[in-house]
């Protein structure tokens, strides 16, 4: 489990990637070699799984968020890893979530506009392997965002 030391070092670098080795251990209350060390251990077991940039989807012309909901026919597992298989090549979707309930899958989808969402359902969703039905719903306002990991004590 993460000590409180690892804690303050992820929640440090969730809010500032871009930081040097000695501003993170100035900032968490450490030494810069045993800060290094500890980041060093959590991006190798796999915790820090990499650091990228946050991009505002509407400044780079990506204006619509959709939630598209996805029924596949068959629940096998072939056809399962089929569909995780070539929904994962598809770079207009953010996100993929297996999930229970109603639906078997939910895809977070961006897109430039409407049409060009209509466009996107009809040519490359609607004809994934295995599809039975699709519903979308559209973000209309983003209360919050994903963000920081909120990290258990």
């Amino acid at each position: 489990m993460l000590d409180a030391a690892d804690r303050r070092i992820l929640q440090t670098l969730q809010a500032d990637g871009r930081l040097t080795n000695v501003e993170l251990a100035e900032r968490v209350g450490m030494s810069a070699s045993p800060c290094w060390r500890r980041v060093r251990q959590l991006e190798t077991a796999g915790i820090i799984k990499g650091y990228r940039a946050e991009i505002d989807r509407r400044k780079v012309g990506l204006g619509v968020l959709a939630l598209v909901s996805v029924e596949i026919d068959s629940h096998t597992e072939a056809e399962a890893k089929r569909f995780e298989a070539e929904v994962a090549r598809v770079p207009e979707v953010v996100a993929c979530y297996s999930v229970s309930g109603q639906a078997d899958f939910l895809l977070q989808v961006v897109a430039a506009d409407l049409d060009s969402y209509a466009d996107f359902a009809m040519t490359v969703i609607r004809r994934l392997p295995g599809i039975k039905a699709m519903h979308t719903s559209f973000v209309l306002k983003e209360i919050k965002a994903p963000g920081p990991m909120w990290l258990p004590d």
